[in-house]
């Protein structure tokens, strides 16, 4: 082998994974608080409980609730976090200061009864995230007679899941065929990830409703949000 030879990984995909210290109060009264907001909405429009309900993405101008300040306390934190870590380089050299989060849209989804969430991405910002209120334990879920180890678990899936399908595929690139990432809920777990970056929230049943929060974040710099000259190199 030659000694001289070099191999550089490019365009890895980053994905953070925190846990709030908080969390048991806090989730006990955002459950309180959803379950109270579902209530009136379906009241409000004449419709049943179904296997999965999303609520509309303003819930941070909707309520003055202290636990969803301090949960969005800990995300914007943690968005400048990953942020952080993926741009530092870039924010230097262009000097950029004084950054600026702004979620552009907050909601929440109450599952159960095999309710899930088609594979998607997420527009019109840079980071995305998901926030576990609630759900079965992990041993539970897994017991599952039908669902088993993939019961409400959060899907990602990697760049290459077009080529799949064995036509770009020999043992030399083998590895294209792990196409996916599974994140395994916990009740108090943040997920912050690229909002472009494909995902799935697979079926869920079980004992306790499956309550996430998920955002998008926008990120902008005092000065605008020009990083590098027009044109091509």
């Amino acid at each position: 082998m030659n000694a001289e030879a070099n191999i550089t990984k490019h365009w890895a995909t980053p994905i953070l994974r925190r846990s709030l210290e908080n969390a048991e109060a806090v989730n006990a009264d955002l459950t309180e608080l959803f379950y109270a907001h579902r209530k009136a909405d379906l009241e409000a429009r004449g419709a049943k409980i179904s296997n999965l309900y999303s609520s509309s993405d303003d819930l941070l101008q909707r309520y003055d609730n202290s636990s969803l300040k301090e949960l969005f306390g800990f995300v914007s934190e943690s968005v400048f976090q990953i942020a952080s870590d993926m741009n530092a380089g870039i924010w230097q050299s262009i000097g950029a200061s004084k950054l600026q989060m702004h979620i552009v849209g907050a909601w929440f989804q109450i599952a159960n009864r095999y309710g899930f969430h088609d594979i998607h991405n997420h527009g019109n910002c840079s980071w995305s995230g998901v926030y576990y209120v609630q759900i079965d334990s992990l041993e539970r879920r897994q017991d599952h007679a039908m669902l088993g180890a993939t019961n409400g678990i959060t899907r990602f899936y990697g760049h290459q899941l077009g080529l799949l399908g064995g036509a770009h595929m020999d043992l030399g690139n083998a590895y294209l065929q792990q196409s996916n990432f599974d994140v395994i809920p916990k009740a108090g777990d943040l997920i912050v990830f690229p909002s472009w970056l494909n995902h799935k929230a697979m079926p869920y049943d079980g004992d306790k409703d499956r309550i996430i929060i998920s955002f998008n974040a926008q990120v902008h710099g005092t000065q605008g949000n020009k990083a590098f000259d027009y044109g091509f190199h």
